[in-house]
């Protein structure tokens, strides 16, 4: 007979937890974990290839341990006057948030986040031992720069989680709300700017507050605005002495020879890759306007996804969409939902399934 999770000796703080996971299933249009749906340009994936063929020549080796062209690439793209010695990388960008909660969290630590917001912070929170604390939004899940400085300054925490935009919301993070909660703790407050580039343009990056913070962390990934889900890369920005500490918890050459070239490659054709992102804002915008126009409630998005609530039974409705094809997420706000922007062919099936449910056909 094999042996249960409660036969072994796991930790006590471990125990009744469940580990991430969104459904996957084979469906024609899946639109549940805010990927990006549009494919590789040809020419780009080329590029990728040929990067990925020569460092193949030397995979009997060791990969550079400071991944510097990567670090070089990721800082030209950025700009802000950012050097390498500011950037960090690491599969994906929850192996980057650990490294910084194994770096600054820990056991008899804490670390805080607004709920609700990205459902991995926590778990890697307890991952590294440190306990997980909850704060509050406001109307419409937003935050205003005294109520978040005040349960900031109240809970002390260790590290602060800022999710900008905030997932699963979609709420745009004004700057002033960043740095009145950096001004009112003196641990290290990471700014999750995974959606980004979803943001209107000239929305601010909180990359400009860096100067004269040497607690602040910026962290990025690859896998939304750059279609890189699948070759797990995710970056941050910090002062150099932040980078230092996180050299003390990676583990040895924990970026592959093959994924430093693939994102070297992906990096260099950046215009290009960023080409998406417009295309899809305007199918988001799309499914706000069509949803609104159903009788539900989108809100407003700075992501590649809408959350909309006045859904009367959530299950039922995931349940009769899968049914139709279509994948989308219940994330466990009570009568809310949330769905991907895709293609336009994708955003087109997913207003036709879910209009067809509203005429009871």
């Amino acid at each position: 007979m094999s042996a249960r999770l409660d036969d072994l000796p796991l930790r006590d703080d471990l125990r009744g937890r469940t580990p991430y996971g969104a459904p996957q299933a084979s469906l024609p249009v899946a639109l549940n974990v805010n990927e990006n749906t549009h494919p590789v340009p040809q020419e780009v994936a080329d590029d990728i290839l040929d990067g990925i063929a020569r460092a193949l020549r030397d995979v009997n080796r060791y990969p550079d341990r400071e991944f510097t062209p990567l670090r070089e690439a990721f800082a030209e793209y950025l700009g802000h006057g950012l050097s390498r010695e500011q950037i960090w990388a690491a599969n994906g960008s929850n192996e980057v948030l650990q490294h910084v909660l194994q770096a600054f969290a820990g056991p008899g630590r804490t670390a805080f986040g607004f709920s609700p917001t990205y459902s991995m912070y926590p778990l890697l929170t307890r991952g590294t031992g440190a306990a997980w604390v909850e704060g509050v939004r406001g109307a419409s899940f937003t935050l205003d720069a005294d109520s978040a400085a005040a349960q900031v300054a109240d809970a002390q925490p260790d590290v602060v989680f800022l999710c900008s935009p905030n997932n699963p919301t979609g709420t745009p993070m004004p700057l002033d709300v960043i740095e009145a909660v950096y001004d009112a703790t003196p641990g290290v407050v990471i700014v999750d700017e995974a959606y980004h580039e979803f943001a209107p343009h000239e929305q601010q990056s909180a990359l400009t507050l860096l100067p004269g913070r040497e607690r602040l962390v910026v962290s990025r990934t690859m896998s939304k605005a750059f279609a890189f889900a699948g070759a797990r890369v995710g970056y941050l920005a910090a002062d150099p002495a932040l980078i230092d500490a996180l050299r003390l918890v990676r583990l040895p050459y924990h970026l592959s020879a093959l994924t430093q070239a693939a994102a070297v490659a992906a990096l260099a054709h950046a215009p290009t890759m960023l080409g998406m992102v417009d295309e899809i804002v305007e199918q988001r915008d799309r499914i706000s306007a069509t949803l609104e126009a159903l009788g539900y409630a989108p809100y407003e998005s700075w992501a590649n996804f809408v959350l909309f609530g006045d859904v009367d039974d959530p299950a039922d409705t995931w349940r009769r969409l899968y049914d139709r094809g279509v994948l989308i997420r219940d994330v466990g706000i009570p009568h809310h939902l949330r769905v991907s922007a895709g293609t336009e062919s994708e955003t087109t099936a997913f207003l036709d399934a879910l209009a067809s449910i509203d005429s009871g056909s």
